[in-house]
């Protein structure tokens, strides 16, 4: 599949095929490709933990608010991202290198999500990104460490029907150039 034609298919799923699974190769190579995303002075502070059982699932779908969960009913995988905090955008005393701090590491981490999401859609897989979660919870199912921060939940499956394309801002919105 061509870059443009994943973008363009791409979309925020919320109904998935029911019984369809997706294998651990198939999900370390949907890691490896958010690996290739840039990241602050090559840090790579994403952490990804993965629900693939029907029991590891049911307990991360009890973290979300009923409509994440309903929307994500029937995902092969439940991909919680995580990154690594006080490294990118720190230098090695850890201190912040700009007014950022740890927000460039959650930054770094839209990055590789983004290369995840393209390339399930490239695999004939479809995400729905989920901000709305209980961390803590989160954290207790996969032992996550206190190091990190919990920023979101991705269901991976694929879809019943498709999405629909919501409306862009205009480009002359959004651009200046001077």
């Amino acid at each position: 599949m061509e870059l443009m034609q994943a973008v363009n298919e791409r979309r925020s799923i919320r109904n998935y095929k029911e019984g369809i699974g997706i294998t651990e190769d198939q999900l370390k190579e949907l890691i490896a490709c958010a690996q290739l995303a840039p990241s602050w002075k090559n840090s790579q502070t994403g952490r990804y933990y993965v629900a693939l059982s029907e029991e590891a699932k049911a307990k991360v779908y009890a973290t979300l608010p009923e409509f994440n969960s309903n929307s994500s009913k029937n995902a092969s995988a439940l991909i919680v991202t995580t990154f690594e905090m006080k490294r990118a955008g720190f230098d090695r005393e850890g201190n912040p290198d700009n007014e950022l701090g740890d927000q460039w590491g959650a930054y770094d981490l839209g990055l590789q999500n983004e290369n995840l999401l393209l390339r399930a859609r490239d695999m004939g897989y479809d995400t729905l990104v989920m901000g709305i979660r209980d961390s803590r919870a989160i954290r207790e199912i996969f032992d996550i460490p206190e190091s990190q921060q919990v920023v979101a939940v991705i269901a991976v499956g694929v879809r019943e029907n498709d999405g629909v394309m919501p409306k862009r801002k205009d480009i002359e919105s959004i651009l200046k150039v001077l």
